[in-house]
Formats: C-alpha cells, structure tokens, sequence
C-alpha cells in the first residue's frame, strides 16, 4: 500500500506490500466481504416498509415517520465524514470489525425503542455503523489487482445493493411472521455480530495507506475535493441519483400500504417484497465493472442516466397499473446502480492512493441526497401523493442526465479531468 507524511500526506509507494496483500484477494473474501457490505447497508432500509406500522404504534404522522429514514441517513453521512476517512491511516480490519459490532448494538436499541424518539436516535447510530459497508467497498478494490479492480468493486457493490434492496424485503416478511417490527431489529443485531467475528477472523492485515493527526486527516478530504473536478462531479451525480433512490423507496411503502387513497392495501410482507424487483437490477453491477474496466466508463455513465429517466413515467403509471410499477423497479433499479458503480470505478482509478477519504467525499453528498429525497418524499406524498414524488423524481434525473452530458463534454475538452 502507500504511506503518507503527517503534515502533506504526500504520496509513497510501497509496491512490495501492495502486491501481497492483492494476492489475499480470494474468491472467499470478496463473498465476506460483499455480505458484511449487504447486512450493514441494509440496517438503512429495515423501517422503510413498516413505516406505516410503527407510525400507527408510535402514535405519529406519516409525514414525521419518513424522518425514521432521514435519521438513519444523517448517521450514515456523518460516519462517512468522519469515520471512513480513518481506513486509510487504522487497520482496516480492526475497524471494520468494530464498525460491525457497533451495528449489532444500535440495532438491539432500536429494538428496544418504546418511543419515537429513541427510535429515531437509535437508527441514527444505526447509520453512523453501517459505514462498515463503505470499509468494505474500498478494501475489495485496494486488494484486487488493477485488471479486476472493477469487477471485485463491482461484486462487493452488488452485495451492497441488495443488502439496500432485500432489507424490505427481509423487513416486511419478519414483522409478518413474528408478528412485531421489533424482531427485525434483533434478528439483524444478531447477524451483525456473527459478521463481526468472522471478519476478524479472516480479514488479513493491511498496511495503512496513510498515517498523521486526525484532523490533517480530515483537511486531506477538503483537499482532494478542491483539487479534484472529477471527483466534484461525481459528488454532484451522487448526490442526485441517491435523492430520486431515496424518494422513492420511502413513498412506496405509502403507495403499497394504501395511503392516500391508492388502489393498493398489501402487507408488510408484501411491500417488502417489492424489494426482489428492484434486486434484479443489481446484478448489472458485475458486468458495469468489468465494461469500466475495459474503458467504457463514460457510455456506461450517461447510458445510466438515460434509463433512471426513462423509468419515472412507468412507476407513475404504477399507481393504477402494478405490471408498470414492476417494470419501472426494475429499469430505475438497474439505472440507479450503473451511475453508483460508475461514479466509484472512475473516483478509485482516480485516487488510488486515498481510496478511503476519497469515499467518504464522494458518499457524504451521495447520502445527504438520500436525506434530502427521503425527507422530501413523506411529505410530499402527504401533499401530492404518488405523482408528486415521480415529479420530484424525473426532476433529479432530468438534472443528473444534463450534468452528466456536461461532464462528458468538458472531460473530453480537459482531459485531466
């Protein structure tokens, strides 16, 4: 890996290190590692479709129970601002372990939660642990050698995905079965902790990529977005493809749930099911990484943004027709997680040597569109129902697709971007 001075955190080969520790790249680790990606990420997502449950339970609106999800973003975001930078200059298998662990409890508090507020506290240190995904992400990329990189980061983003997109689904159908929401939280508080014992038990040791105070640490960040237009871009992509991913899958448990007046009445179970709709489009992460790796990154960026738009008519046609809305997961679904994937390839190709802060300014405005889109969405389902939220989201598409071409343009103007 690479060392960095306290003061510049200038770079330093250290090419020895670097290629044993990709040879510790097995096909049994990158699993591990794409599993813990899934079961943090998806402690995001287990209060999506029992919203209506738990407000009903807690006695609050719909429009204040959507801040469940908003709350467990800010978390989220504030552990990547200040947490996921430390995997370059910690042990990344000390810390992910620990993030793990960290998880498994925030968990059992939500669990124990008897009011709205303590919910909403407990999903929000739900979202600072649940970081340990963006631990992993970068880790599997470092380890891999440079012809696979895109591919290994594509599988681990594909665990990732469907941790986001099956966490409904597992969700819904606990609650069903148990008969409680509260379950879900402690049956995943205990899978939590099995990872946390297996990473540290097979994880290998790395050599951190940086070392120096923390708070130059932190000014490193600010450097790298400063000094980077590349990564400024992506940042603004990410934070609007994350707004229309967010607004959706919080208002669709409203849609499914019946609110409003739809024409849908399912279950818990039912809704959460709706998550293996959108999971099928998580299986393109694969093939959009090895298409990156083979320079391709650019057509596959801006054909991304062209699917996310073209799938907001079908999900608003979804609030009478359920054949529309299915098909309309799948394509937004698939969209979604091309542009993620190829924000990420070009951002680690970039900075190879501060993959780990270069995350964490790539995520923060990635998740703070999450919050933005989830905290929008309650209410404007309240005040505009279904199409109200498909407006909003063919809106950050429209921005994204445009920003996209832009970036295209001025890439191919000044290359060194």
């Amino acid at each position: 890996m690479r060392v960095v001075e306290p003061k510049s955190f200038a770079r330093t080969a250290r090419g020895a290190g670097a290629e044993a520790i990709r040879a510790g790249l097995s096909s049994g680790l990158l699993l591990l590692l794409s599993v813990v990606a899934a079961a943090s990420v998806a402690g995001l997502y287990y209060a999506q479709p029992l919203l209506r449950v738990i407000a009903d339970q807690l006695h609050v609106s719909i429009g204040l129970a959507g801040l469940l999800v908003t709350g467990s973003q800010i978390g989220y975001a504030a552990g990547l601002l200040f947490i996921v930078p430390l995997g370059d200059v910690v042990s990344t298998k000390k810390l992910l372990a620990g993030m793990v662990a960290a998880a498994s409890l925030a968990l059992v508090a939500a669990g124990l939660s008897q009011d709205f507020t303590m919910l909403c506290a407990a999903l929000v240190l739900v979202g600072v642990a649940a970081t340990a995904a963006m631990l992993a992400v970068p880790l599997a990329a470092h380890l891999a050698p440079p012809e696979r990189r895109g591919q290994a980061t594509g599988f681990v983003m594909s665990g990732l995905l469907l941790g986001i997109l099956l966490a409904r689904t597992v969700s819904g159908v606990v609650a069903q079965v148990f008969g409680t929401w509260r379950a879900v939280f402690f049956l995943a508080a205990a899978a939590e902790l099995v990872l946390a014992a297996v990473l540290w038990l097979l994880v290998p040791k790395t050599v951190p990529s940086a070392h120096g105070p923390y708070g130059t640490l932190l000014l490193s960040v600010g450097k790298l977005v400063r000094t980077s237009p590349l990564l400024r871009k992506r940042m603004a992509l990410g934070f609007l493809n994350m707004a229309g991913f967010s607004a959706l899958w919080t208002s669709i448990a409203f849609l499914l749930s019946g609110s409003g007046g739809t024409r849908y009445h399912d279950s818990e179970a039912v809704i959460g099911l709706f998550g293996l709709v959108g999971a099928a489009g998580a299986l393109i992460a694969p093939v959009t990484g090895r298409f990156a790796d083979r320079g391709r990154g650019v057509l596959v960026a801006t054909l991304a943004w062209i699917i996310v738009l073209v799938s907001w008519p079908f999900l608003a046609w979804g609030s009478c027709s359920l054949a529309a809305l299915i098909v309309g997961l799948v394509v937004f679904d698939l969209g979604v997680q091309m542009v993620h994937l190829s924000n990420q390839h070009a951002i680690y190709a970039a900075h190879a040597a501060a993959r780990s802060r270069a995350t964490s300014a790539y995520m923060v405005p990635y998740f703070l569109g999450g919050v933005a889109g989830s905290a929008a969405s309650g209410f404007l389902y309240q005040e505009s129902g279904w199409a109200g939220v498909c407006w909003a989201g063919a809106a950050f598409g429209a921005v994204g697709l445009a920003l996209r071409l832009w970036s295209n343009w001025s890439e191919r103007s000044n290359p060194v971007e």
